[in-house]
């Protein structure tokens, strides 16, 4: 028996134009986390309308939102001819509301509860634990209302039976204590078969003028530094925040992307974001300052529409982390619950990483990813690099690679990435250029069979890069082959590229159709037992779960930029908030030389300390780390760089001791002892072993931190990295200091962090 809830205005609207009248809510149900803390009701306008909100104790969070679409009308779906005079027609076509009209058919409710294993991650167990309710909906006209609701009348009120013509839509809402997610789900049905989306309409009303860490909302790219203002001042923020890109479409002044951090005056920290984004363009916010409510804003396609639908068919999930401890908003892992289990059946060949390579001599200025400056352009299928004169700078030649792998080889680590080995980089970016990289031929200096050959006989395996200059047909064309041979050489991991503008004329990096090419590249690399590390793709939602092959993102500004004219500390302070919440970060730290014009001329300066480098192994979590800087930087400095050695790459236990959105961070974390290896095992020998590392802003900071979380009972040997108290991000960049002592868990430490200053720690059970 199904129970109806019919409203008597959203029969008299449908029956088309009744009077206007005030629209107003009914409450229809409400649902509890699992330990009660936080409150989600659901209610139902009189226009027929479904609208939530949410509640944190007596605290608003998200005041009644509406939810629903505006699709695109009724003369898409006819099978008509394709000819200018029909273009003309579907371009201005009505559009066809789908956030209106709607009567509850029925509401289902349950709860779950789980613990899940990751494949790599920051603890190695996780609870799913949510209250869930499901409220069925259908689209009707007002005929069909009213005779569902005579019959019920004429039942005393009882169930009706009846078979409801319309359109049926489903509101998935899941209630975690950190949170809340929902989704729309179209099942299969007549009366909604294909259909286009204008336009998403979910809300989410705030409940005061909170201040807000955002970066511009953007089709192309989140390489962004962050905002801090109130909600009302992002538009008069917006021009300042915007800096050049290779590729970038701000939307709106007051468009932001998630993930969006917000904190109260009255202290709960709000995060607003997405999971699970798959066959769908990934979703911005947009503001009403008036009224104090964002708007879903979706990507849209190089038409316009925001999304080609088929039932049945799911949205994303929407998601609202709530707690009143921000230490707590970076435990969560709601966004990650949110996401489907893992679909690989084997998982085996999937590593942690720690890697090295020729990369950010590149990115500095000191030598050059393509092999000659006599070709302005490149065709590929004619091209005799053997006839051209080599630069001298290039990066990827077999003397240099063999450095970098001894290097590696000599400090534990497990891979080395080599960029601009392949040819075509003489005319690779922002060309429009379809055919522009094979990913199988090497430059004359790289001799791709002698140089795997040789990293394997050191116990290094090669990271293979493919620039995909955002040619997506290009690299899809290349795809099975390009995999081919890294299965032929042993390569097990590849850091895909997508600089510049999609080829594909008015297409974005975040559509729908370029999310559906990133899955299908992690897909495809899956069948080959391959990892991805993906730069300038769209930003993760958790998808890391189900295909844990995906072991890196990129998709933020990254530590390149403090190259390109350098970044502000609090940088690192907030992505751990934003970026990180839907997946790993590939940041790439490390960086030992920060005055880069002593060293290649570029006059950029790298605005950290040394310090600060290592403890982004702690703060910024990646199952594949980056050691970026060169040999010879860290040969400088090998008392330092012996944390890197030792520091792991995935972790068993994970806690947040201290933290502040935009301000500092500092954590704990305990390595999973199966994944170690290298210098790290070395480190380890099999003993109980922590590390702890913190991160600063601009402002110089002291923390008292118990060590509570080591094991009782035990002693370590503590190794203690710090910035010297002279240490600054802008003038002494490299004073530290390194100190032993013998800690338990009963003892605290006290630590210091300079201006863009940071510490790490080591813990070595005795």
């Amino acid at each position: 028996m199904k129970r109806l809830f019919a409203f008597a205005a959203a029969a008299l609207m449908l029956a088309s134009c009744a009077q206007k009248t005030a629209v107003t809510s009914e409450l229809v149900k409400s649902m509890s986390s699992p330990d009660g803390q936080l409150t989600m009701s659901f209610y139902m306008t009189s226009e027929g309308t479904p609208q939530y909100s949410l509640k944190f104790a007596d605290k608003d969070v998200i005041l009644p939102s509406s939810l629903g679409y505006e699709l695109r009308g009724n003369l898409k779906a006819q099978n008509l001819v394709v000819n200018s005079d029909v273009v003309d027609k579907l371009d201005n076509d009505p559009s066809l509301p789908f956030n209106v009209g709607f009567i509850v058919e029925s509401i289902d409710t349950c709860s779950f509860d789980e613990v899940w294993t990751p494949v790599w991650g920051e603890e190695d167990q996780i609870r799913n634990h949510y209250n869930e309710m499901v409220v069925n909906l259908i689209q009707v006209d007002g005929a069909s209302v009213n005779t569902v609701m005579a019959q019920a009348d004429a039942n005393n009120g009882n169930d009706s039976e009846s078979a409801l013509e319309g359109k049926r839509m489903s509101i998935r809402f899941r209630l975690f204590d950190d949170g809340l997610g929902f989704r729309y789900e179209f099942p299969s049905q007549k009366s909604l078969t294909y259909f286009v989306i204008k336009e998403e309409l979910s809300e989410f009303k705030m409940a005061g003028d909170h201040t807000a860490y955002w970066i511009p909302g953007d089709y192309d790219t989140e390489e962004y530094q962050y905002t801090q203002c109130r909600l009302t001042e992002i538009a008069q923020n917006f021009s300042k925040a915007l800096n050049r890109n290779d590729s970038q479409t701000p939307f709106s002044p007051n468009g932001v992307q998630t993930s969006l951090q917000l904190k109260t005056d009255d202290g709960l920290y709000i995060n607003l974001h997405e999971a699970a984004c798959v066959n769908y363009g990934t979703m911005h916010l947009l503001l009403d300052p008036k009224t104090l409510t964002f708007v879903s804003h979706v990507t849209p396609e190089a038409n316009g529409w925001k999304g080609y639908m088929q039932s049945p068919r799911t949205s994303p999930w929407r998601t609202i982390q709530v707690t009143d401890d921000a230490r707590k908003q970076l435990a969560s892992r709601l966004v990650l619950n949110l996401n489907e289990p893992c679909a690989l059946d084997d998982v085996s060949w999937i590593h942690p990483t720690k890697y090295m390579g020729v990369w950010w001599e590149m990115i500095a200025g000191k030598s050059s990813w393509n092999y000659t400056d006599e070709l302005p352009t490149i065709d590929l299928e004619t091209v005799d690099y053997t006839q051209t004169t080599p630069n001298g700078r290039h990066g990827a030649t077999n003397e240099n690679v063999r450095k970098y792998i001894d290097f590696a080889a000599a400090n534990g680590f497990d891979a080395v990435l080599v960029e601009g080995w392949n040819i075509g980089w003489e005319d690779w970016a922002n060309c429009n250029k379809d055919y522009v990289f094979d990913f199988l031929t090497p430059y004359p200096d790289f001799d791709i069979e002698a140089l795997n050959a040789y990293a394997h006989s050191k116990g290094i395996k090669i990271v293979m890069h493919h620039e995909s200059s955002s040619s997506v047909r290009n690299y899809e064309r290349h795809m099975e082959a390009a995999y081919t041979l890294m299965n032929k050489y042993g390569y097990d991991a590849v850091k895909s590229g997508y600089v510049g503008d999609i080829t594909t004329p008015g297409d974005h990096h975040y559509s729908q159709f370029m999310n559906n090419h990133y899955l299908y590249a992690i897909t495809e690399a899956a069948r080959h037992h391959i990892m991805v590390n993906a730069h300038e793709a769209s930003r993760p939602t958790g998808l890391c779960r189900t295909y844990p092959n995906l072991i890196g993102n990129e998709s933020a500004r990254g530590t390149e930029y403090q190259a390109f004219g350098g970044t502000r500390p609090n940088h690192v302070t907030i992505l751990p908030f934003t970026r990180l919440n839907g997946g790993p970060m590939d940041f790439t730290p490390g960086i030992f030389e920060q005055n880069l014009e002593a060293w290649c001329g570029n006059k950029s300066h790298v605005n950290c300390t040394i310090a600060n480098q290592l403890g982004l192994y702690l703060t910024m979590y990646s199952p594949l780390q980056m050691a970026a800087d060169t040999p010879e930087h860290y040969a400088e400095h090998m008392d330092a760089f012996q944390f890197i050695k030792d520091v792991a790459a995935d972790w068993s236990e994970t806690r947040y001791i201290e933290a502040e959105p935009n301000d500092y961070l500092i954590v704990a974390r305990r390595p999973k002892q199966a994944t170690l290896t290298g210098s790290a095992a070395a480190f380890s020998k099999g003993h109980d072993t922590w590390f702890l590392g913190g991160v600063t802003d601009e402002q110089a900071r002291s923390f008292t931190v118990a060590l509570d979380f080591l094991t009782p009972g035990k002693t370590y040997e503590a190794t203690i990295y710090a910035d010297a108290t002279d240490a600054n991000y802008e003038t002494n960049t490299q004073a530290y200091t390194i100190e032993k002592r013998m800690v338990t868990s009963a003892d605290s430490l006290d630590v210091f962090m300079a201006p863009g200053g940071g510490f790490a720690v080591s813990f070595l059970a005795k």
